[in-house]
């Protein structure tokens, strides 16, 4: 269970109040004047808050509609403290730079921080994370309205950090919704990331990670995980992420993951896998995919089981050889077999790769023949007589009813 930050025990000595007319009017004031674990308690208004600086544990917290303005000058808050808490702000004009890397909120070798509860408007970067650990970063809404990705940052960014929980936070409108290198130890849990410019979610060189529970749709691409290993990918949903080089879920250089129980509908491709290694995809339900499984080369000793492939364009796409990746127990909405002995199982195998799938990875344009009779007719007969489609390539044992 994932505790609110101001749930949290912890040492406060004292409140600070930060209001219009007050004798503390000014956020920089105010964190000049608190002691250690002290909360400033900020009331209704609108303050201007440029690069200040938290250097001591301090909890930051709105009452009524409290607003930061950055003035478009730089960063709004920097944490440059262990233990500090961001709750109930609204953080508007950051600065924006194509030199540095403005946010609404940057922690730097930060501990045991949180961020909660804030809404974070048209930044360059919503929350940028370096080299810090043991951070919450939860019920955040972070938005933007950017059209292109030179224009435009991330919206929970994190870099060189660990044992991190990004949680039930909202992103759209940025170029990467989430985004995480060189992270371990994290969890991302709950989120709803779309209508971003790349990637809702997107990791680079991080282990030990896992990501469940999230929806990603309608960004460019849903999630993208490079050069990882250990990465454990549960209940996730990857909806409507279209275009011509778009992907629910892209999986390159990775090793010893989990992909499973997550729901994968009108993707143009579900899943891209290339060059990983030792991947499980089980119990998995891809649905009105344009494919719901790309293999390109490289994959060793992936196993796909009890998956649910329905109506899709082309269930797999398979390029290279086939190693020793296997396909067993899965349901397949073709499957046109039969199940004498009642036992659930297809008494026939079933070869999910179509020739005209072959076709198309060499012949972009065809696709246009795609509902025609005449590819009715060309599967058939290769299904028939396999001379194209990879002839190792079969699940043995197919489910007769969707897992």
């Amino acid at each position: 269970m994932i505790l609110s930050c101001l749930a949290i025990p912890g040492i406060r000595a004292g409140n600070v109040t930060l209001c219009k007319g007050c004798s503390i009017s000014s956020l920089s004031s105010a964190v000049q004047q608190v002691q250690a674990h002290d909360t400033i308690l900020i009331e209704a208004g609108n303050y201007l808050a440029i690069n200040v600086e938290l250097t001591r544990p301090v909890t930051l917290l709105g009452k009524g509609e409290v607003v930061l303005d950055g003035n478009n000058e730089g960063y709004i808050l920097k944490i440059l403290s262990d233990s500090v808490t961001i709750s109930g702000l609204t953080f508007v004009q950051p600065g924006r730079s194509y030199t540095k890397d403005y946010a609404a909120i940057y922690a730097y070798r930060a501990r045991h921080f949180c961020i909660e509860n804030n809404t974070i408007q048209n930044p360059y970067f919503g929350l940028l994370l370096e080299k810090s650990k043991d951070g919450l970063v939860r019920n955040n809404l972070l938005f933007g309205q950017s059209k292109r990705e030179d224009d435009s940052g991330n919206g929970i960014h994190m870099w060189h950090c660990s044992n991190m929980v990004v949680t039930e936070n909202e992103v759209y409108g940025l170029r990467d919704g989430i985004y995480l290198e060189f992270v371990s130890e994290s969890r991302v849990v709950d989120n709803y990331s779309h209508n971003n410019i790349r990637y809702g979610l997107h990791f680079m060189f991080s282990n030990h990670d896992e990501y469940t529970g999230n929806t990603f749709a309608n960004n460019g691409a849903g999630v993208a995980v490079m050069f990882s290993k250990f990465i454990v990918m549960r209940g996730n949903s990857f909806l409507q992420n279209w275009g011509t080089a778009s992907y629910g879920l892209l999986l390159k250089e990775i090793y010893d993951g989990e992909v499973t129980e997550n729901v994968f509908e009108e993707n143009t491709m579900a899943i891209f896998v290339e060059g990983s290694t030792r991947i499980n995809y089980l119990g998995n339900h891809f649905q009105s995919n344009g494919w719901a499984v790309k293999v390109s080369g490289g994959c060793y000793a992936n196993v796909f089981s009890k998956n649910n492939f329905v109506a899709n364009s082309f269930d797999i796409s398979y390029s290279g050889r086939m190693n020793d990746n296997s396909f067993q127990n899965n349901y397949w909405g073709d499957y046109s077999g039969y199940d004498l002995d009642k036992d659930g199982i297809g008494d026939v195998p079933f070869r999910p790769v179509k020739l005209f799938s072959y076709i198309v990875n060499r012949t972009p344009e065809t696709i246009v023949l795609l509902r025609s009779l005449f590819v009715d007719i060309i599967n058939f007969s290769e299904r028939v007589s396999p001379v194209f489609t990879p002839d190792q390539l079969l699940d043995e044992a197919p489910a007769m009813k969707p897992y």
